[in-house]
């Protein structure tokens, strides 16, 4: 797991199109996936049995969708650093599935910066067969000038700014 208090934000003027995001990889562990669907409350069997898996036609169990969601986001995130924003995660498909006992790799490549700001990012993950998920866009905003206001303005349960408080005015000491 990685630190976030030794990592840095990425900043809008140190990407460019092209830039190759780091490769994450996933090994797919009998205990990763049961700890998941615990996690996740995801207790559909075809995630942690392996009869019931191949009795509805799967050869083995496999990763659900939002463990590959999250591997997507893992991946992005890292490269980021921790204030940057996911803005969007489109065309996400899964081909094949992520079985388990093999290791799949988060492949991200910065395809667009978009005049507002957005970094386009798209992401593919592949095992030793080729692609499984994807190829789909995570679409981030990453903290600078270029980036939403700081979470520290936005009220609980709530994704609207806290307006700004005016002081009230101070009475000189008598």
């Amino acid at each position: 797991m990685t630190n976030t208090d030794d990592r840095r934000d990425l900043h809008f003027d140190e990407v460019q199109v092209g830039d190759e995001l780091p490769l994450v990889k996933f090994p797919l562990s009998l205990y990763r996936l049961v700890m998941w669907a615990g996690a996740s409350r995801d207790f559909n069997s075809i995630h942690h049995n392996t009869e019931y898996a191949r009795a509805t036609g799967a050869p083995e169990m496999y990763a659900n969708t939002m463990f590959l969601m999250g591997m997507w986001e893992r991946a992005v995130r890292d490269w980021m650093g921790p204030r940057g924003r996911i803005t969007a995660i489109r065309r996400f498909r899964m081909q094949r599935f992520n079985l388990v006992g093999s290791t799949v790799t988060v492949n991200a490549l910065v395809a667009d910066i978009t005049s507002d700001g957005t970094v386009v990012i798209e992401v593919s993950t592949t095992d030793d067969h080729g692609i499984t998920v994807g190829p789909g866009v995570v679409e981030v905003r990453l903290h600078d000038g270029r980036c939403a206001r700081p979470t520290s303005q936005l009220q609980p349960n709530s994704r609207r700014p806290t307006p700004p408080q005016e002081e009230e005015p101070r009475l000189p000491a008598p």
